[in-house]
């Protein structure tokens, strides 16, 4: 693709059209939750029509978001993103904090777990790629352990190949990120279309669609005793499934991070938003509906590891379902990591030319891109792999480990939650702060449509924090840990910020 700036040194160079944005957005939210979640979601609110309207308060909300944002990305089209806008709305104190929670666990949390994700699914094909085969077997901690099993060198090889491939300039990334998005979009198109038609054919989901709103199955407590039993306890489990939901539909805003490499970014940024998450959430939608289509609801609600997308895929090709999966999820994952790795560096490469991250992540390479930021971004992706937490029985007797960075993740979706409310407020300050600032575009629906988001997120925020405290409230810790972190890093580094270039 033809670039519309010519490089030069230290510059970025625009080489994201509309297609390439658009795929940046759809190819980091697709990632291995649509093929897994939906078995959890079952579990918490009981029916098939309350399963598709979980997924349905995400669709919305997801799309106010990315419509709102876009205001935003077209006013400031610069590297770095949410990062900027929280800065510009409120204070560089509002900047630092998300820009610190998306390095600490959020982009680097996300990439640790994408990444192992594939390697279980390479599992399948290779069994010898294991979370219980060690190289180095847990080394107990306490209540956690450190392990390097070969699912584990397995995802740390592939955040080490991203983070290179990235190194090597945007044309590389672009090129990787064109391609598995497409196959990985083309590859739930054909779960849609054939768990559809193959589960209307054998009447296998009949029961969901004839008896849509009926509570059966094992329901999941969600808070305090709650089930979605009670018309309350349903409320609470349609807001705690969110978690679930809205990670699965998350990473929609990483285009704005690369906000300054896009072609006519006043126009293209939005656009990509728009198209990028109504792409996804229709297909979010569609593969529920495969789902039901094809699968009885008790089946969805015990899918064997929460692999829903697997027993839909048995369906259609008995005893080859598992295999066929995991190749769809190994090229999703993969298509993904690298959506989140190239979008997260630019984020701390605008942090550091503000002078609030470590100086060299503010240059470029001789390819144009933040070297330094993948690459610390891929070490501490990396470190997150490796910590183990330890599963005891009553008696204290090891039963198993699980993952440090799936907690992490856990902690911080309602921290994320509140940045996204925050950068939405944020349309409202810089309307009153700076009335007459460019804006080429202009929120949907504005004040209504990111009034509404505000209202429907914060509600979510309520529920989760008063009734899945032990995951919230350490999420806030993580962003609050940040505050005297600013201010460290800002005496040490008095002076010697470069300025506001993020945009070539």
């Amino acid at each position: 693709m033809s670039q519309s700036s010519e490089p030069t040194n230290g510059k970025f160079i625009r080489g994201l059209g509309l297609l390439d944005s658009t795929m940046l957005v759809a190819g980091s939210m697709i990632g291995s939750g649509i093929f897994i979640v939906s078995s959890i979601i079952a579990r918490q609110v009981g029916a098939p029509g309350w399963l598709l309207v979980v997924w349905l308060v995400t669709g919305v909300l997801t799309l106010m978001a990315a419509l709102s944002y876009g205001e935003l990305a077209a006013m400031m089209p610069k590297a770095g993103g949410q990062y900027v806008y929280l800065r510009e709305a409120f204070s560089p104190l509002w900047g630092f904090l998300y820009g610190w929670t998306l390095f600490l666990v959020i982009q680097t949390g996300t990439i640790a777990a994408v990444a192992v994700g594939f390697a279980r699914y390479m599992g399948v094909l290779v069994p010898w790629v294991s979370e219980s085969n060690y190289l180095i077997a847990p080394i107990r901690l306490g209540s956690y352990a450190l392990s390097l099993s070969t699912a584990q060198a397995v995802g740390l090889a592939l955040i080490a190949l991203l983070t290179f491939m990235n190194t090597r300039g945007l044309r590389l990334g672009k090129l990787v990120q064109n391609v598995f998005t497409t196959a990985k979009t083309g590859a739930l198109i054909a779960l849609i279309v054939l768990g559809i038609v193959v589960g209307l054919r054998s009447g296998a989901g009949a029961a969901n669609f004839s008896d849509f709103w009926t509570l059966r199955g094992g329901l999941q407590d969600v808070g305090q005793g709650l089930s979605a039993v009670t018309a309350f306890g349903l409320f609470v489990g349609i807001c705690v499934a969110q978690t679930n939901s809205l990670f699965s539909a998350d990473a929609w805003n990483n285009i704005t991070f690369t906000a300054g490499e896009v072609i006519n970014p006043r126009r293209n940024v939005p656009l990509s938003l728009a198209f990028g998450t109504i792409l996804v959430i229709g297909l979010y939608l569609l593969a529920n509906v495969a789902y039901l289509a094809a699968l009885p609801f008790t089946a969805i609600q015990n899918a064997p590891s929460d692999r829903v997308a697997s027993e839909t895929a048995n369906v259609i090709f008995p005893g080859a379902g598992a295999t066929i999966m995991a190749v769809a999820i190994m090229v999703s994952t993969f298509g993904c990591n690298n959506g989140l790795i190239l979008a997260g560096a630019r984020a701390y490469y605008a942090m550091a030319r503000d002078g609030l991250f470590f100086r060299r992540v503010g240059d470029l390479n001789k390819n144009h891109v933040p070297a330094w930021g993948l690459i610390i971004q891929g070490i501490w992706a990396g470190v997150l792999v490796l910590p183990r937490t330890v599963k005891t029985d009553a008696a204290g007797t090891v039963t198993g480990y699980g993952n440090l960075y799936g907690n992490l993740l856990d902690y911080v979706i309602s921290a994320a939650l509140i940045f996204y409310i925050l950068t939405i407020i944020g349309i409202f300050v810089l309307r009153r702060k700076r009335p007459d600032a460019e804006r080429p575009y202009k929120a949907f629906g504005y004040p209504i449509v990111p009034a509404l988001y505000v209202v429907g997120a914060t509600v979510i925020l309520v529920v989760l924090f008063i009734y899945q405290t032990a995951t919230t409230w350490p999420g806030l810790v993580i962003v609050l840990a940040g505050v005297p972190v600013y201010f460290l890093w800002r005496k040490s580094n008095a002076g010697s910020a470069s300025g506001d270039q993020n945009s070539s």
